[in-house]
């Protein structure tokens, strides 16, 4: 498949070196895509994955960014120009989150999570618009199922999650009329990617998994790829009339 073959200028993932932005970097460039994408603290992954894309032959960046910090958000993103610009934003960042009861977390923490998660897509999104403009662009946000269907205890993940989903609402109603389209993907649970994680670290019990997959009519977990193929579809000029949607990915969980 090339669908990105014809564009100019990358592709933009924020939390590339994730487990499920690392997927989606990988497919974008198997399918055409020049790459930029943006990483916290993991070179090792990120410098991974850079030598992953360039030798399927395709240009790559990455840098590691304050998400929140506006100017070095959007020096970043205007240096893109020289690479032709944004057609695709990608929003796959996002902070492994401890599984809690709501009465169980302290305001502070729900307030320092709203902020991080939320004000880094608005920061990156806003300084990316101008190019996304330009190419009559797209931009996916990778969310959570658990914003149509709560699961106990995921509130420090799903509230920041339904808060990025209602600006993607927003910015497909008001970029439509300049040709920019914005959808978000919801993953349900994963073998891999940060579910992985919460896995190792006894996050869920045995009972919280056997629940889970219980819940899920399929009867089995995704995983990143599946995450990605969503994301690169909706991105592609395959999708060119869908705005404004949020796809689940979730083997039938929020059914």
């Amino acid at each position: 498949m090339t669908d990105f073959t014809n564009h100019t200028g990358v592709a933009l993932v924020i939390g590339g070196s994730g487990g499920i932005g690392s997927a989606i970097c990988r497919l974008l460039a198997d399918r055409g895509s020049n790459i930029a994408f943006t990483y916290n603290k993991n070179l090792d992954k990120a410098q991974a994955l850079q030598k992953d894309i360039e030798k399927q032959k395709k240009l790559c960046i990455s840098t590691s960014l304050n998400l929140t910090d506006q100017t070095e958000v959007h020096q970043f993103t205007n240096s893109l120009q020289e690479q032709g610009g944004i057609h695709s934003f990608i929003y796959a960042a996002g902070p492994n989150v401890p599984q809690k009861h709501l009465s169980k977390i302290n305001p502070s923490q729900f307030a320092e999570h709203l902020h991080d998660e939320v004000n880094s897509f608005f920061v990156t999104v806003s300084s990316a618009l101008p190019q996304l403009r330009d190419h009559k662009g797209s931009i996916t946000a990778v969310t959570s199922a658990a914003t149509n269907r709560f699961p106990i205890k995921d509130g420090l993940s799903a509230s920041p999650k339904a808060a990025i989903e209602v600006l993607i609402q927003g910015l497909a109603k008001e970029e439509g009329r300049y040709g920019i389209r914005a959808n978000a993907v919801g993953p349900g649970m994963l073998t891999d990617g940060m579910a992985e994680n919460l896995i190792k670290n006894g996050e869920y019990s045995q009972n919280d998994l056997d629940t889970a997959t219980a819940n899920i009519p399929l009867k089995r977990y995704g995983n990143t790829a599946d995450i990605a193929e969503a994301v690169c579809f909706l991105a592609s000029p395959n999708a060119n009339y869908i705005s404004g949607q949020i796809l689940n990915v979730d083997g039938g969980y929020t059914a």
